[in-house]
């Protein structure tokens, strides 16, 4: 089934992509597709990892020039469009992985992004103070400018990135999985300002894999599928179970509710932990064999800087922990690798995978000691673990040679897994591991998950999507202000109450009766 009509008569796109085509080493990332988005209206662009949405992105933001096709902005055919030319025509982008600096604050970044005069000319720090407080205002978030890049979690990051944009005064806004960091309530204010863009006359080209906001803010919706056009339709014409068949070409089902399970000895036993400088304070939680715990909590509640203490990134200032039932020191990632503690990070690009190594030295980077003597790597090893993980993981990779940055990002994230499951954990950290993944490849990785805990493993699963947290744990630990304000069994958890605890509200009293 394919749609490739254009634009109703006498509707001129903002801007238009016409049978594009694009090969990296001989493979096709796209063939002859065409798109476009017209003032006032969403259009959202969906398909797999690997469908060629990346690349479309790029090329309608100047990142890269494709092989054939043209592109036009207001009717006007483009002959090279970059990224300074887009910026002149008020093309603005907000990439999935955040493109900060990290050593400038959060104001010089904004600036870098808006300002176009020469180097010879005087900074107005105070005007650009004033002007990175505005935007921040703007799309509510409460990020001092001077803060250093570096300090910023993924979703301020990627909250710093919408402001760029918001500031660019931009005729088309492109949106790479802007809220895949988010959580709901910082979701429905990236809804309030895309809605005023839309009011402006802007254009937004709107991508994502949660298809409940796609439903919720699309006009239309393009799919592709290994690089081709499947179809273009009207929001309104189809629903998500069309637009899964025609991302996937099969299928889908959606998370199944993980069974209750009866979970083994206690494992993980925190006791009053704290860390003064990530601000974490007076946790005490208890993960036992077998048992997926989830973590949820708004930003800046506390979660990734629980697991980073729990790791050994920043060290504990306080309290205890208890790895099966002995006192564990940790105060540094390799202690807790020796102690059986792994950490799958949030951020994959930064501190998951190392994209330009292959598959196999990914696999075995946190384990190298097993793999090598005398200085040197025993390779046949290496390469046999990593085909064994491989298989197990269901990594779709041509071999175990490959550079990990020719993988999909669901790939990419089984190979960060692996590296971790290599280390023969008892007890495994997973940070938002579904973020950024489509759903075939979030499905398989909740499966992973599954197997795991079944396996014996302890799983402590954080989550920025309620419904993830309620299909796949056991329990779940609401955290607020660098604590727990609560641990939720499967039959109290609910997203009502999980939000509510996490906003520091009173639960309604069930009524009597």
């Amino acid at each position: 089934m394919s749609d490739t009509s254009g634009p109703p008569t006498g509707v001129t796109p903002l801007l238009e992509a016409r049978a594009i085509s694009k090969s990296f080493s001989g493979v096709h990332a796209l063939r002859d597709v065409s798109f476009d988005v017209r003032a006032g209206e969403v259009h959202a662009l969906l398909g797999e990892n690997g469908a060629g949405k990346s690349t479309l992105i790029k090329i309608l933001t100047g990142a890269e020039v494709p092989d054939s096709g043209s592109l036009a902005l207001g009717g006007d055919v483009v002959d090279h469009l970059d990224p300074t030319a887009a910026h002149r025509q008020r093309v603005a982008a907000i990439y999935q992985q955040p493109s900060l600096f990290p050593h400038l604050t959060v104001a010089e970044n904004i600036a870098l992004a808006l300002e176009r005069s020469g180097l010879w000319r005087r900074v107005d720090w105070r005007a650009r103070q004033q002007r990175a407080a505005r935007l921040l205002d703007d799309v509510g978030a409460a990020i001092d400018p001077e803060r250093l890049a570096a300090t910023l979690s993924m979703p301020e990051q990627q909250i710093v990135e919408i402001a760029k944009a918001v500031g660019a005064d931009a005729k088309v806004v492109v949106m790479d999985e802007p809220t895949a960091s988010l959580a709901s309530h910082e979701v429905e204010r990236l809804f309030r300002i895309i809605a005023t863009l839309r009011s402006q006359g802007a254009g937004i080209v709107y991508v994502s894999h949660r298809l409940q906001e796609v439903f919720a803010i699309a006009d239309r919706i393009t799919v592709l599928r290994d690089g081709q056009l499947v179809a273009t339709r009207e929001a309104g014409e189809v629903n998500s179970e069309e637009v899964v068949r025609m991302m996937v070409g099969r299928e889908l089902t959606a998370i199944a509710a993980v069974r209750a399970r009866a979970a083994g000895d206690v494992v993980l036993d925190v006791r009053q932990l704290a860390n003064r400088a990530l601000g974490v304070r007076d946790v005490s939680l208890q993960a036992r064999a077998g048992e997926i715990l989830g973590l949820a909590g708004l930003v800046g509640s506390g979660r990734t800087e629980l697991a980073e203490t729990l790791f050994g990134i920043v060290p504990a200032t306080g309290g205890e922990v208890r790895l099966r039932g002995e006192v564990a020191h940790i105060a540094a990632p390799s202690d807790a690798l020796r102690l059986g503690v792994a950490y799958l990070p949030e951020d994959r690009l930064r501190h998951g995978i190392v994209p330009e190594m292959a598959v196999d030295a990914n696999v075995t980077l946190a384990s190298l000691a097993g793999y090598s003597r005398w200085g040197l790597i025993d390779r046949s090893a290496e390469r046999a673990s990593a085909a064994r993980h491989v298989e197990r993981l269901r990594v779709r990779t041509p071999g175990v040679s490959t550079p990990v940055e020719a993988l999909s990002g669901g790939n990419q994230q089984k190979v960060a897994l692996a590296r971790w499951l290599e280390t023969k954990p008892s007890v495994l950290i997973l940070d938002e591991p579904t973020q950024g993944v489509d759903v075939g490849a979030k499905g398989e990785i909740h499966a992973i998950i599954r197997e795991l805990a079944a396996q014996g493993l302890a799983c402590l699963l954080i989550s920025s999507e309620l419904p993830e947290l309620l299909a796949m744990c056991d329990r779940i630990a609401v955290m607020r202000g660098g604590t727990i304000v609560s641990i939720l069994s499967r039959a109290e958890a609910t997203q009502e109450t999980i939000l509510e605890h996490a906003l520091g509200h009173e639960p309604a009293a069930p009524a009597a009766g």
